[in-house]
């Protein structure tokens, strides 16, 4: 199989730059489980404390509702309204302290995890999110089975933790039997809130080792090659007509490098005239890589020597709108396409009567 340009070995970490143009994107390290676990933890928390004094708003609302319906002309005209306000104002009064923590430990931890920023590049509509195809290939690819393998032992470990907290309890609540209900239901109260505050310290120690994770894997996907810090530093410190100077030339020999790589590619996936993307798979990595891409006429130039050069051309307009705005040249495929992209070069292999090297 023909060899192609590559985008280097991305071993060095990301400069600042770079972390700023990801979050302007809306890329940042962010666990949806240390979210629910901080939330639940402080709803029980918050539940332990206020708990009492809303049993008992809630206890004299219903009292004052009894008391109130005792006639039937409370239920007359106004009456059943100034009934059913009261009772939910009271409700209303009894939950909101509640609540307000709860919403106060969400913007804390996303906070903590994200800070301040506002990516409008991320309300950008994406293809690739209303694909049913694509779709598919999220819930059945690789990626779905680890996040679906890490669900498993997440429950397995919070629902371990959760009976091994409720087993020691067990006679206790056995000894519940017979008790006055005035007492029965505080005692019952404190019990479960008992074992649900532990088992919530258990997710959230789960939801901080997958924020840890998040991070690391945030960190790798950023990574630049040498080449790219040392053009970056290059550039620092710079006049802006200058660095605009170099960062023309520097667009015009990306291009050229591309156009030169694309005689080597397996095939072209077209959108089909708006965008084209070149992929090369040689055998020496996991994954095919994206060796050129473009829209309009860097598509068109990009098809124009493919076609000079017999490299197969494809429209798969899902597939390529999707690599293009998630793949950048030099990288390799990620797993969510994966399956798509084996299925595009499997049928060009069979219909050339080429296998993978």
């Amino acid at each position: 199989m023909a060899g192609g340009g590559g985008g280097g070995d991305r071993t060095e970490k990301a400069t600042p730059k770079r972390h700023d143009e990801a979050r302007k994107k809306g890329q940042v390290a962010k666990s949806a489980d240390l979210n629910g676990a901080v939330v639940t933890l402080v709803g029980l928390l918050a539940l332990s404390a206020f708990g009492p004094a809303m049993f008992h708003q809630l206890q004299d609302s219903m009292h004052q509702t009894l008391a109130l319906i005792a006639t039937p002309e409370a239920l007359e005209g106004p009456g059943l309204l100034r009934v059913f306000g009261a009772g939910m104002k009271t409700v209303a009064v009894a939950v909101a302290p509640i609540a307000g923590v709860c919403a106060l430990g969400g913007v804390a931890v996303n906070v903590f995890q994200v800070r301040f920023q506002f990516a409008g590049q991320a309300l950008k509509p994406d293809f690739k999110r209303i694909n049913p195809v694509q779709g598919a290939k999220n819930i059945f690819g690789p990626q779905a089975a680890f996040e679906g393998g890490k669900s498993i032992l997440k429950v397995a470990a919070v629902g371990g933790i959760a009976a091994l907290a409720l087993f020691p309890k067990l006679q206790d609540l056995a000894a519940l039997v017979g008790m006055p209900p005035s007492e029965f239901l505080p005692t019952l109260a404190k019990t479960v809130l008992a074992i649900a505050q532990r088992t919530a310290i258990a997710y959230l120690l789960i939801g901080l080792a997958d924020y840890v994770w998040q991070r690391y894997r945030h960190e790798k996907q950023l990574r630049m090659t040498k080449q790219e810090v040392k053009d970056e530093f290059k550039q620092h410190g710079l006049p802006p007509e200058v660095r605009a100077a170099l960062r023309r030339r520097q667009a015009q020999a990306a291009r050229a490098r591309m156009m030169s790589a694309v005689p080597g590619a397996d095939v072209v996936v077209t959108n089909p005239t708006h965008v084209a993307v070149a992929l090369l798979y040689d055998g020496s990595k996991p994954a095919p890589e994206v060796v050129a891409k473009g829209q309009d006429l860097i598509a068109m130039q990009i098809r124009r020597v493919a076609e000079e050069n017999d490299v197969p051309i494809i429209s798969d307009p899902p597939l390529a709108r999707s690599i293009n705005s998630t793949v950048e040249v030099g990288h390799q495929i990620p797993e969510d396409l994966f399956q798509g992209v084996a299925q595009l070069l499997a049928f060009v292999y069979r219909t050339a009567g080429r296998k993978v090297s």
